[in-house]
């Protein structure tokens, strides 16, 4: 998506009203709330939401015939139209709730993996991978004989275009499977460009979107890709409930990946047949209030209009790489030209989590470690970085707060 040139401006301070938890002091400080990327915090809609559900509805879904399971049923699948809509779904049954990332993710190597892939093909990914996007298909690999590739990345941290289709050319990849938006160098990688690449050389494209989604617009028919996995805690909603989009009729091609009950059509002693989808692959007893929060999060979202928001990050992304840029000693980690609100450092001297600890003391909180992307940490010779991310809720002022703070923490290690 391309920003608007006059978006509306985001009102971030009735924003951070919505959000209880920021109103929070850490070692009697005000929170400073830098870790968004591993999880969001939830504005009040999603909490009430939460609690009213469970206060005034709550009942199993789908299997009930009385008043409760009716109303709790309807909230439920009211959360499937409403992802279907801010992905721009030709259809909701191409909606599959999961609980993350990681398990679309893991769905995606077994059904797809073991179910059409066959042995002698190839799945692509690229350097800069969350695990999550990395040990599913090692498994399939070692189990099944796929072969795993790895598409190299720049020293800016982007994609390398001309390295990823050469690796394509010999007809055998029959899945790309890539971030959308690394969750440690903040690159967005060209999706579209991606798309038409592997889809020249006959393979479909599965994009994680775990951060892509929170920062901008996503839309599955403009993009052309062929599935979209991400995580709804991200996106200022629950934990616990993930999606998986994909076209139907591939979906259709694929086998469950759970067992058990709501998936069936029938059971015998003999012989199990499938629900149609989204339900062959939603075993069991869903995530019935996290997608009843997840809608609300998405209602919440769509409330403050994505054009606006994705300007305020990325205001936010460019003052960030300014100000902590020019902290002596400190190194940010990528310089890729299209980034989202994802700043990794490290700062010389200094192992990452002292510096998480002493920020800590400030009540800042950014993550460190090597943030699931261990590969990607030897790429750039590290083992860990410090890492600040930002939400809806993150203002100008917290981020000058963050670089001042480093400058004290580098009088620690000099």
């Amino acid at each position: 998506m391309n920003v608007m040139t006059n978006p509306t401006a985001l009102d971030v301070a009735r924003v951070r009203a919505d959000f209880p938890i920021l109103a929070e002091k850490i070692r009697g400080k005000p929170l400073v709330f830098l870790d968004s990327a591993a999880s969001a915090q939830k504005p009040r809609a999603v909490i009430d939401a939460v609690r009213n559900a469970m206060e005034t509805q709550y009942a199993n879904v789908h299997r009930g015939l009385h008043w409760m399971s009716e109303r709790t049923t309807d909230a439920y699948e009211a959360a499937r139209d409403t992802v279907a809509a801010l992905m721009n779904a030709r259809d909701r049954s191409e909606i599959v709730f999961t609980r993350n990332v990681t398990e679309s993710l893991n769905l995606m190597a077994h059904s797809y993996g073991r179910g059409v892939l066959q042995p002698g093909q190839a799945v692509l990914i690229s350097a800069m991978e969350h695990h999550s996007n990395i040990v599913p298909w090692q498994l399939l690999r070692d189990e099944r004989g796929i072969e795993l590739r790895v598409a190299p990345i720049t020293d800016a941290g982007e994609l390398d275009l001309e390295a990823f289709e050469s690796l394509l050319q010999d007809g055998k990849v029959g899945l790309v499977s890539m971030t959308h938006m690394s969750n440690v160098l903040g690159t967005v990688t060209p999706a579209a460009r991606i798309v038409r690449i592997a889809h020249a050389h006959g393979a479909k494209v599965l994009f994680d979107g775990a951060q892509a989604i929170v920062h901008r617009r996503v839309d599955v028919q403009a993009l052309d890709c062929d599935f979209y996995a991400w995580t709804g805690h991200k996106l200022y909603g629950p934990t616990g409930i993930g999606v998986l989009w994909g076209r139907r009729h591939l979906l259709d091609r694929m086998p469950p990946f759970l067992g058990g009950g709501e998936m069936i059509s029938s059971v015998t002693y003999e012989k199990s047949t499938w629900a149609v989808v989204p339900h062959k692959f939603e075993a069991g007893t869903p995530p019935i209030l996290e997608g009843i929060g997840l809608k609300a999060a998405i209602d919440y979202v769509g409330s403050l209009d994505f054009d606006a928001i994705a300007a305020h990050e990325a205001a936010l992304t460019e003052h960030a790489i300014a100000r902590i840029g020019n902290v002596e000693g400190v190194h940010i980690l990528g310089r890729a030209q299209d980034r989202g609100g994802v700043v990794a450092f490290t700062l010389d001297n200094a192992h990452a989590h002292d510096v998480a600890t002493l920020l800590d003391r400030q009540g800042i909180a950014v993550r460190a470690g090597h943030h699931c992307a261990e590969p990607l940490m030897r790429r750039f010779g590290l083992e860990s970085t410090a890492r600040a991310s930002f939400g809806i809720y993150t203002t100008h002022e917290e981020i000058d707060f963050l670089a001042d703070s480093l400058v004290r923490v580098r009088e620690f290690f000099k």
